[in-house]
């Protein structure tokens, strides 16, 4: 019956990625009733469904990364609003380009950002360091400009941005003064990006632009904190595809 109801969905048309959706809560919930001994068995235990097909990672262009990277719409310290309370635009212009250089300049998880403490920041040695999955902990290179950048924000817009109960450690602030989450990041984004895109899209950016420039994969793997290489050799598909299109665009017989 499983199996007629996934073959019913593969012919309504359903996508892989629906279908292999539904098959994995079903397993789940026939988990759960046998461990609670509702069921005296499982009958999903060998449920499978057909994998979904694999999408390569969207990429931004250089010209969209200097979009999103050189918007300078807020030049000047904040001003007074009708209630005379201080606008923090300044703080907010300062924190929102540090996000995106460092996103970019180190290809860090969402999480990562987020979870990033005072103390896994070194300016001088130009190093961040984070906690990936599974609690492994990389040091990263960042470059000059994303220096530059945390450096303004640390200095000048931190604190602005603070509050009696704001974690103290934590790098990066909201406007409720709490810890910057992952839909704040998403807000970040929106207001920079002349298009629809993903705060994660920098992180395969960073690597696709690593791989364009002769890094070398395993490195990338490393810089990425994948386990396993072959999560890291998508981006060589995407690295092959641009190839491929500059080579048409521009070789005289392509």
């Amino acid at each position: 019956m499983l199996r007629r109801y996934l073959a019913y969905l593969d012919t309504r048309r359903y996508a892989r990625s629906t279908i292999s959706r539904k098959a994995a809560a079903i397993r789940s919930y026939f988990a759960w009733g046998h461990r609670a001994g509702i069921l005296s068995e499982n009958p999903a235990k060998r449920l499978s469904a057909p994998g979904a097909k694999g999408r390569l990672p969207a990429v931004l262009s250089p010209e969209e990364i200097d979009g999103l990277l050189d918007d300078h719409h807020v030049k000047e310290p904040p001003r007074l609003d009708r209630q005379g309370k201080a606008r923090n635009l300044w703080a907010c212009y300062l924190r929102d380009t540090a996000v995106l250089e460092l996103l970019y300049a180190a290809g860090l998880r969402v999480s990562e950002l987020c979870g990033l403490d005072l103390d896994g920041v070194d300016l001088k040695a130009r190093t961040v360091t984070v906690l990936g999955k599974g609690g492994h902990e990389r040091r990263l290179p960042i470059h000059d400009r994303c220096v530059s950048a945390l450096n303004a924000w640390i200095k000048e817009g931190r604190e602005q941005m603070a509050g009696a109960h704001s974690p103290p450690e934590a790098v990066f602030y909201n406007a409720r003064s709490n810890r910057l989450g992952p839909r704040d990041v998403r807000r970040i984004v929106d207001r920079r990006s002349k298009r629809p895109t993903h705060p994660h899209a920098l992180r395969h950016t960073y690597a696709t632009h690593l791989l364009d420039g002769g890094a070398d994969l395993r490195v990338v793997q490393e810089l990425l904190g994948h386990a396993s290489l072959q999560t890291t050799q998508v981006y060589t598909h995407v690295s092959k595809e641009r190839l491929t299109k500059v080579y048409k665009g521009t070789h005289p017989r392509a």
